[in-house]
């Protein structure tokens, strides 16, 4: 991801937040999610996964990075009893005579918890979009359980390297989306972990100081918790990179103007 004062991204808006819902359930996106299994070696507390594209991306791809895995740790962490998708298809279509396929369970008895969540999410998730449309953003993290401060679990999304172009000259978001899960498959950071109950679940993200952004609230004095499991996803690009991309800055002075920002609704785990 470029400096500040670097070429930014042409034409870039955000997609929208709510796609429409399928006639027939969405299959999950990304990895099944497994139970933890006993009797094995324990996973290490901070992991790296290291992502490299061949090119730059926009960032709208950039946006749907940080949304495909907020809503992939929800679901492996057991904050959602079913991936996104299909939580949101249960949730919203009603039942019918002769329907195929029956909602779960959980999803029938507890109706108004899962609209609650489905609202917040999707709420956060147009805001990340407003967000990423108004600044670079090198930096996401999502913290559960605990505080912002003293988390049990932290999820870092580091795009300081990654090289942002306009939409015509970067790769295809729906391929980056796909590199990136399948680089989480091969690293299998989830499957030995123990489930969590219901918890609270905040975001927060880099950005320019001056960046216009009214939603998230500045926390000039953050600093990112050393405690707890951590997992670190680091994207960079190579390879055929447009004159006219940014380029990405490995300086710490060409962040000092970039602060985080909070969220300022929690997500409310809902597992049942």
């Amino acid at each position: 991801m470029a400096a500040p004062g670097g070429a930014e991204a042409e034409g870039v808006g955000a997609s929208p937040a709510s796609p429409l819902l399928p006639a027939e359930p969405p299959a999950a996106p990304g990895l099944a999610r497994g139970p933890h299994r006993g009797g094995m070696a324990a996973p290490p507390l901070s992991p790296t996964v290291s992502v490299v594209f061949p090119g730059a991306v926009s960032r709208e791809s950039c946006c749907r990075f940080a949304c495909e895995l907020l809503k992939h740790v929800l679901y492996q962490r057991h904050q959602l009893p079913l991936p996104y998708e299909q939580l949101a298809y249960f949730c919203r279509r009603p039942s019918q005579v002769g329907d195929m396929i029956k909602k779960p369970p959980s999803v029938d008895l507890a109706s108004k918890k899962c609209h609650q969540v489905l609202t917040d999410l999707e709420g956060m998730l147009q805001h990340l979009e407003v967000m990423f449309s108004l600044t670079l953003v090198p930096r996401v993290l999502i913290l559960l359980g605990g505080s912002a401060v003293s988390p049990k679990e932290l999820y870092e999304l580091n795009l300081e390297a990654v090289c942002v172009g306009s939409t015509e000259e970067s790769l295809k978001t729906t391929s980056c989306v796909r590199k990136l899960f399948h680089s989480l498959f091969i690293a299998d950071v989830f499957s030995e972990l123990k489930a969590l109950p219901a918890m609270g679940t905040v975001v927060m993200l880099q950005g320019h100081r001056d960046c216009g952004v009214e939603w998230f609230r500045p926390k000039l004095n953050y600093k990112v918790p050393t405690r707890g499991r951590k997992l670190t996803v680091n994207l960079s690009c190579d390879g055929d990179i447009s004159i006219s991309a940014s380029a990405p800055s490995s300086t710490t002075s060409a962040w000092e103007d970039y602060v985080w920002f909070q969220a300022p609704v929690t997500l409310k785990g809902f597992n049942e």
